[in-house]
């Protein structure tokens, strides 16, 4: 297991973000771009609980990647056919040649949120952790390059966001009961998670842990390291830069609303909100 938190992104700034954001993104272009001329096939999967900001660190990795050659799966709640067949299900999911594919959740549910709310039946589950290592050496074989990330928040920010999405006028819908009662087996999706980190992180297939509690640092991280992994034609350094201490004007936007001349102290407590952003 690799735990993936940088701290060079820790004192950016609003605008230091955007920027930042912005190089890596046209780092991945370049990845893209030699995807679809060599017909590589890139899955890179996010696991992590709710709230945790996959759909939204999925977003800013393609928001300008070329469409046809990028693609997000969600597979949602599985049918009867998939849970029985559920290796099957993910394989007619794979990556064609010169695609970059992005798993908002993925076959590792079976390993953490199913077991732990009464999704799948213990034997289900037994099968999935004794074959799926097995499994992922097959696809590593077929030339897939496979990045496994999970976004790790806090029980504190996870309740936080919820309450955000429960008052959002355009996010309440992402709350659910089984959300809630998910939190409440905070402790027994911890077990499985571990169980899931200790038996299905391997060598060739290991797992990335990043620190979600600020999602736009989550972010860059998450597209850095894979950038990182990734040894693509015209690759710049991706350290990120030494950033020069900007003038004392703070101007930050959080839930799309604009907030400007803020003193220190008013922008350090709206920087802490747009990080549940």
């Amino acid at each position: 297991m690799i735990i993936y938190n940088r701290t060079e992104y820790s004192e950016l700034t609003d605008n230091q973000y955007k920027k930042e954001k912005r190089r890596l993104q046209v780092e991945l272009l370049k990845l893209q771009e030699w995807v679809v001329g060599t017909n590589q096939r890139i899955l890179i999967l996010l696991e992590g609980r709710d709230a945790a900001g996959k759909g939204s660190t999925i977003k800013r990795f393609i928001e300008n990647l070329m469409p046809k050659a990028a693609k997000i799966i969600e597979l949602g709640v599985p049918n009867k056919k998939q849970e029985k067949n559920w290796f099957k299900t993910w394989e007619k999911r794979l990556p064609k040649p010169g695609t970059m594919t992005f798993l908002d959740r993925s076959w590792y549910s079976r390993a953490v949120i199913q077991p732990a709310m009464g999704y799948c039946t213990e034997n289900q589950y037994r099968y999935f952790m004794k074959k799926v290592n097995a499994w992922e050496r097959k696809l590593f074989n077929k030339g897939l390059i496979l990045i496994k990330i999970y976004l790790s928040i806090s029980k504190e920010n996870q309740e936080l966001r919820f309450h955000f999405r429960k008052n959002h006028e355009l996010k309440y819908w992402k709350l659910s009961n089984n959300d809630w009662k998910a939190h409440k087996n905070w402790q027994l999706l911890t077990d499985y998670k571990e169980q899931m980190f200790e038996r299905t992180s391997t060598e060739l297939s290991p797992w990335v842990v990043i620190n979600s509690d600020n999602k736009m640092i989550a972010r860059l991280n998450a597209m850095r390291y894979v950038l990182s992994k990734i040894d693509y034609p015209g690759r710049k350094d991706l350290k990120p830069k030494k950033w020069s201490k900007e003038s004392p004007i703070y101007n930050i936007s959080v839930f799309n609303i604009q907030f400007n001349n803020l003193s220190l102290e008013q922008y350090e407590l709206l920087s802490q909100l747009k990080g549940h952003e």
